[in-house]
């Protein structure tokens, strides 16, 4: 499907494969859509390749599209406009620091270059966390929250929402690290 042109394009963080050619994707913004890989069959009968469980597994995330092969990849805006939103999470709980790093710094004017100069964390680094393929740890996003004036605060929720909470505070407040 022909995408119209947008100033914002929506970057995806996380990818899971599903039952046939059922796709989730969770986006920066928090939400989570599914998209059926066989409502592409009857226009794109390439797709079809993706009904062998091995190649359809073997797609690969990188930010703005899936691909599987040189000649067989999907837009992920496809996904974001046509999907069904399942449900909406936070994007720490996607595993991903970058979009909190990124949304920060952005907000606060700062180039990625001068948050290197800031926190002594090479501006390659900076980048990779930004875009989910590093794992940080905590005292280098305690770094970079200094660096940004900022607290960092960390929160531990049930994974199931039926659970009480041992200690509810933590939901509310979480840890602030200083």
């Amino acid at each position: 499907m022909a995408h119209v042109h947008k100033d914002k394009y929506h970057k995806a963080l996380q990818l899971r494969f599903l039952e046939g050619t059922n796709l989730e994707v969770t986006f920066e913004d928090g939400l989570v859509k599914r998209f059926d890989m066989s409502a592409q069959f009857d226009e794109f009968p390439e797709y079809r390749a993706l009904e062998d469980r091995v190649l359809f597994e073997s797609g690969q995330l990188n930010s703005f599209y899936i691909y599987w092969t040189d000649f067989l990849d999907i837009e992920t805006e496809e996904i974001y406009d046509c999907g069904t939103t399942v449900r909406k999470t936070d994007p720490f709980q996607a595993g991903n620091f970058g979009a909190p790093v990124s949304a920060a710094r952005k907000s606060r004017g700062v180039s990625q270059a001068a948050l290197a100069e800031k926190t002594g964390i090479d501006q390659s680094d900076i980048s990779k966390i930004e875009r989910g393929i590093a794992n940080p740890s905590v005292k280098t996003l305690q770094r970079i929250a200094n660096a940004l004036d900022c607290d960092l605060v960390i929160k531990f929720r049930s994974r199931n929402p039926e659970d009480p909470l041992f200690y509810p505070e933590l939901e509310e407040n979480g840890f602030v690290a200083r």
